[in-house]
């Protein structure tokens, strides 16, 4: 009898071994799916993440290698880069129609802005966004192919510690490094209908092109004034040409003062 009681136990505690590391693989594979899936059919361009890592009991975890890549006709490789982020999710909200994000901290993103005078890579990125979720209005409704996507709450959401490179593609690609102002946003989709994946996306980009590129745009400004480094470094044939590009960058700058 004894033996019996026992087994039993072993076999109960085998069980609920297998039923945390199969609820982790879980976690970590709808989490990872999630972001990969609705990231690049929002975005339109590549969105690609080394890992997921998320405690099925706590609901804390980490996402690895954030990539999200250039819209076309940008030359640098990727729009945003994230090294690390942490988000804490409710467990028992897995399931439900509404996964409950406690929180996502994003820690040191990487930001390239990249323009030519006429366009720049992050208002393209939110266009493109703005496009897939096909709302422009308060009033406006959402795809169809959304409307049964799982909603999300995410109560709150942080990135810290970023830096944007801004890059002039009319000055030969000459870029500066500044620091990205920091991101705080509280109560998304806390209604009873949540929001979408790319109601979400749409959120957060608005939110850090609005930070992103103001500060990005004073930073090309000062760039623009060093110009004369660049006409003193190309050929005799190219100094006319230079010269009208920066002529061109300070008078921009005139009629946005």
């Amino acid at each position: 009898m004894k033996k019996i009681l026992i087994g039993g136990l072993i076999a109960v505690v085998l069980l609920l071994v297998v039923g945390l590391v199969a609820g982790h693989l879980f976690l970590d594979r709808a989490v990872k799916h999630g972001i990969e899936t609705v990231g690049p059919m929002v975005t339109k361009v590549d969105v690609r993440l080394d890992g997921v890592n998320v405690s099925v009991l706590s609901g804390s975890g980490k996402i690895k290698g954030l990539v999200v890549g250039n819209p076309e006709g940008f030359k640098s490789p990727s729009a945003i880069k994230v090294g690390s982020a942490s988000l804490a999710i409710q467990p028992s909200s897995v399931l439900s129609d509404k996964i409950i994000i406690r929180s996502v901290d994003v820690q040191a993103p990487e930001i390239t802005f990249e323009t030519d005078l006429r366009k720049n890579n992050l208002s393209k990125l939110l266009e493109n966004v703005e496009s897939a979720t096909g709302q422009t209005g308060a009033d406006s409704q959402p795809p169809a192919q959304e409307q049964n996507q799982t909603r999300l709450q995410v109560d709150d959401f942080r990135v810290t510690g970023g830096k944007i490179n801004v890059s002039l593609t009319m000055l030969g690609g000459k870029s500066v490094t500044v620091p990205l102002p920091d991101i705080h946003l509280t109560g998304l989709g806390q209604g009873p209908e949540g929001v979408t994946g790319a109601e979400l996306t749409k959120r957060v980009l608005s939110e850090l092109t609005r930070v992103a590129i103001p500060a990005a745009m004073d930073a090309a400004k000062e760039l623009a004034k060093g110009a004369g480094d660049i006409i003193e470094g190309v050929g005799k044939e190219s100094l006319e040409g230079v010269r009208k590009t920066t002529k061109g960058i300070t008078d921009l700058f005139k009629k946005k003062e």
